[in-house]
């Protein structure tokens, strides 16, 4: 295991359950202005969930207006909360310069942390990053490891 907290959600109300439940099935169901009325409050909650679906609609622009900003901060909410799909979301903001300066660096710290979560997406990337010399040391052994983590 490594030092890293994993998410554990917090405990929710049923009706709170109810509502991210629907939030979810709505935002899956691309009902995104109704995923936000279930979702944001929720959000600004603390629950990395929702936090992690408000920011990917606040970066796409899905049932609101584009906000870059307010997509950073879901996003970093939910990932420092320790949710790995965040934690991977907010490696590719830094990877791509989306929302955030690119920065390799931090593009990979947050890689690494969803890659120790078991996250295979991260776990290839990392690796990549390793190999390639982006924003680590490169490092051959540290790249074939988590290609072997990754199936590969």
């Amino acid at each position: 295991m490594t030092d890293n907290v994993e998410y554990i959600p917090a405990e929710l109300t049923v009706d709170e359950m109810m509502s991210l439940d629907s939030g979810i099935a709505a935002f899956q169901g691309k009902h995104f202005a109704r995923a936000q009325q279930l979702l944001y409050p929720l959000a600004e909650n603390g629950n990395a969930e929702a936090q992690y679906r408000m920011a990917i609609m606040c970066q796409n622009g899905l049932g609101m207006v584009v906000n870059a900003k307010q997509a950073e901060n879901y996003m970093r909410h939910a990932a420092e909360q320790g949710f790995v799909l965040a934690q991977h979301g907010l490696g590719f903001m830094y990877m791509m310069g989306e929302c955030v300066p690119k920065n390799d660096e931090e593009a990979a710290r947050w890689f690494l942390r969803a890659a120790e979560q078991g996250l295979v997406g991260a776990q290839t990337i990392i690796a990549q990053m390793y190999e390639e010399g982006r924003g680590v040391a490169q490092d051959v052994e540290q790249a074939k490891k988590w290609y072997a983590k990754a199936g590969f």
